[in-house]
């Protein structure tokens, strides 16, 4: 596994997510820690899996890298993409193990696990629900602060996780939302949990 770390600030009444982006050959991980309106970058990294050996032990790395992750950080919840179709039928069916395993990983070490679709998220963290890989690495950096672009799988899973850190900021405002809608007759932002 490796990981890049930062330093989180403001521990009391914070809210530490987690983000996975899961792959049969990568799978991307990123933590942010949300304390009131201000999000921070708390680790983001990447599982390497061999390319040799057996689907089973393979995937047996991936659940114990994963449940490390959650054993480490805590996160209290973590955030997951939704499976999309792939192109190749057996691309879909690995895919699909991969992140059957990370959610048994998770569910395993006790954490909350919410799921986003893959545009919900790019919708959220870059204004575009088609938004691009580079797109995606560079928003989040910038919104992180960081020096450097992460690797691919790393920007999606911490997009993944700031989408869920954005999306609970949102729903503690939706009452006040409501209220302004109808006195100034605009459009409702409505923020819909996937479970």
């Amino acid at each position: 596994m490796e990981a890049d770390t930062s330093e989180a600030r403001g521990r009391s009444a914070a809210q530490i997510v987690l983000g996975i982006d899961p792959g049969s050959a990568t799978t991307g991980f990123g933590l942010v820690e949300r304390c009131g309106a201000r999000v921070v970058h708390v680790a983001h990294g990447t599982i390497r899996l061999p390319r040799t050996g057996s689907l089973a032990l393979r995937l047996d790395r991936l659940h114990r890298e994963v449940a490390e992750l959650a054993q480490r950080y805590r996160p209290d919840v973590a955030s997951i993409e939704q499976c999309f179709v792939a192109v190749s039928p057996r691309s879909a069916l690995v895919l699909g193990q991969a992140r059957g395993v990370a959610l048994a990983a998770l569910g395993g070490s006790g954490v909350t696990v919410v799921e986003y679709a893959p545009a919900q998220i790019k919708l959220a963290v870059a204004g575009s629900g088609r938004a691009g890989k580079d797109q995606i690495q560079r928003v989040v950096s910038r919104m992180l602060g960081l020096t450097t672009w992460p690797a691919p799988d790393a920007a999606d899973a911490l997009a993944t996780a700031l989408c869920h850190a954005m999306a609970g900021r949102l729903e503690q405002l939706g009452p006040r939302l409501r209220t302004r809608r109808r006195r100034a007759r605009g459009p409702v932002v409505r923020v819909r949990r996937v479970s």
